[in-house]
């Protein structure tokens, strides 16, 4: 299938808080902000959106080439995993082949938020500026309950107003994106048959 399916692909690392941060706040303060932003409201891809029985190596391959934007929610946790440097690796080289986030043409598709540290990150990993949440990364639901949640509700207007401006600047969606392989997905062992 051709075309862009989403706006936006979330790429983040399962260990540490940044998946229960994601999930209790970020991506629906995210999703609202940006339909108060745009019509129709821009889609969001995150892998917990797979179907069933799906084959996740494929589906998550599929969602990052039909995706305008990479999303990164960084922490130290995310240069440690390989299947986010191959989404990472992925979109830097759909980056290159257009020219883009080089010396000509700054901007990217790669939209780099500080989640926690930085200080222990690879140098490659420090040299795109990125939005700084670390001062928003509460991951428990409580947090909704505080002061500091309507804070955080501007910042993530301020950033939904930035990725629409982005977003639309996107060039066309093309079948050549190039794709870095991913790693072998980490499967159980198979169970030893019983004996009678």
């Amino acid at each position: 299938m051709s075309d862009y399916k989403f706006d936006f692909f979330i790429s983040y690392a399962r260990r540490g808080t940044v998946q229960q941060w994601l999930l209790n706040h970020f991506l629906r303060k995210l999703s609202d902000c940006l339909a108060d932003q745009f019509a129709p409201a821009p889609k969001i891809y995150v892998d917990r959106e797979m179907s069933r029985a799906a084959h996740w190596p494929d589906s998550l391959r599929h969602a990052l080439r039909h995706s305008k934007i990479m999303i990164q929610l960084l922490s130290p946790q995310y240069f440690a995993s390989p299947w986010c440097m191959a989404e990472w690796y992925s979109m830097l080289e759909r980056e290159r082949m257009l020219g883009l986030a080089s010396p000509e043409t700054s901007q990217g598709l790669i939209y780099p938020i500080l989640y926690s540290d930085s200080d222990n990150f690879p140098l490659e990993g420090k040299v795109r500026s990125w939005w700084s949440f670390k001062e928003f990364a509460y991951p428990d639901p409580v947090y909704q309950q505080t002061h500091e949640f309507v804070r955080f509700h501007h910042e993530v207007n301020k950033l939904a107003a930035d990725l629409v401006a982005l977003v639309q600047q996107v060039p066309p969606w093309r079948p050549d994106w190039p794709d870095v392989d991913p790693p072998d997905p980490v499967l159980a062992p198979t169970p030893p048959i019983p004996r009678f």
